[in-house]
This record gives structure tokens, sequence and C-alpha cells, in this order.
């Protein structure tokens, strides 16, 4: 979600006991963030379908005393987005005693992700049959959801995978296509012409990635591993 909103309303309540006052403040929380959340903008996510959101306000500090206040305004502290485990801020604008307090809250982004059937094991390639489809809340983790299957078929698991985990750009690594030595073809494109040649990795070949290789006659260049044979490089 968007890191900050320009423009916040006051939230304003009686003078009323301290119990009161969380029970109030806590409910009128609830309102503002589903409104704040509604506007806000969602992560930059490819092909992200749409996204159902939920707010959940948690409790303050019971060992908190708070002073009666008549108008207190929330706000999001530098560098709180409005997505997963949170917190917002609370102070009071009109009251005997000024306060400022931070109330947890947490935002959940219900949306279809890929999910798997069973565990993996480090290192084990992924293959079609091993996820299927749930409705996850994408806002659970840091690591962005991956949508394509496309972006997790023939990977590798990163770590050990449990079953009904969802599948994020943390769990997965690139397969490698060869290990360096490899003698690999190189096709080369530019204006109007293709050329192919023989060269020798450098280094590991990852597909999607750039690896290094030395050519007939020695010199080294970088071109972008396309498959377990081939090296596209750009002219």
């Amino acid at each position: 979600m968007g890191a900050a909103l320009c423009a916040f309303s006051a939230l304003t309540v009686n003078a009323q006991t301290a119990p009161d006052l969380a029970h109030d403040l806590a409910k009128d929380t609830q309102r503002w963030l589903e409104n704040a959340v509604a506007t806000a903008e969602s992560p930059a996510v490819p092909n992200a379908p749409p996204l159902r959101m939920q707010v959940i306000v948690g409790a303050l500090d019971t060992r908190l005393q708070l002073a009666p206040c008549v108008r207190i305004e929330p706000y999001l502290p530098t560098g709180t987005r409005l997505w997963g485990r949170a917190r917002i801020g609370l102070r009071c604008l009109e009251g005997v005693t000024k306060w400022n307090v931070f109330l947890p809250v947490t935002v959940k982004a219900m949306g279809r992700a890929w999910v798997l059937r069973s565990n993996v094991n480090a290192g084990a390639v992924l293959n079609s049959a091993d996820a299927s489809e749930a409705e996850v809340d994408w806002a659970e983790d840091a690591s962005p959801v991956v949508t394509d299957p496309g972006q997790w078929t023939g990977q590798l698991a990163s770590r050990s995978l449990a079953a009904g985990q969802t599948l994020r750009q943390s769990a997965l690594r690139a397969a490698t296509a060869f290990p360096a030595g490899t003698q690999v073809r190189v096709v080369a494109q530019g204006g109007g012409f293709s050329i192919s040649t023989d060269a020798q990795a450098l280094s590991a070949g990852v597909i999607g990635q750039s690896v290094r290789l030395r050519m007939e006659g020695g010199r080294t260049v970088t071109g972008q591993v396309i498959d377990a044979r081939t090296v596209k490089l750009d002219l």
C-alpha cells in the first residue's frame, strides 16, 4: 500500500474515562484505517488479481493511562506501509495533557495465489503439479507473491517448503542451466543480421541471467542465458 497519506481527518471524542477512551479509539481507528486502505495504492505486482482488503486493529498497552482528549489525530509514522503488520500513531491535539501513542494494526490483502500441495525439499525442481490456486493473505509476508505459473515452474526451492505455503519470490531460485567450463552456442543479433558461434562459459549459467564467456581468439564477452546450450549476445 502507499507509504503515506497526505491528509488525515482528526477523530473527535468527548472527554471520558481511560477505558471508554481506549474503546472508542479502537472503533474510530478501525473506520479511519478502512478509509485509508481503500484510497491507498496497491503494491506493484504484475498481473495481480483484485485483492480484498481487511483491517484488524489491535489494542493499546493496558498499562497506558491516557488523559481525556477532545480531538485525536491518527497518522502514519515515517516509513509505515498499510500492508501486513504495522502500527499507526494517535496524538491528542486538544486536551489537558497532550499525548502520543502507537496502536498495532494488521492489514490483510486476500487474493488468489499459488499454494504448495505438499512439502518440497530445498533444491527440488518445482513443476506444475506441485501447487494449486487458493485464496491467501498476500500481505502476510514481505516477499512478493508469484502470480504467473511460468515464474515458478522449473525453478528450484531456495529452502525447505511446507504444504500450504504460498509461493513467493524468496522461496525460489533459478535453476543452473550449465556449469562453468561448458561449451555453449552464442547467438548474436544486430540490425538485419544474425550470427552464431561457440564459446566457453567462464561461470555457471542461470536461465535469464548474465554469464561471462570466452570467445574463440580469447576475447571475453557477457551474454544472457537462453537455455542449457544457448547464450544470446546483443551487438
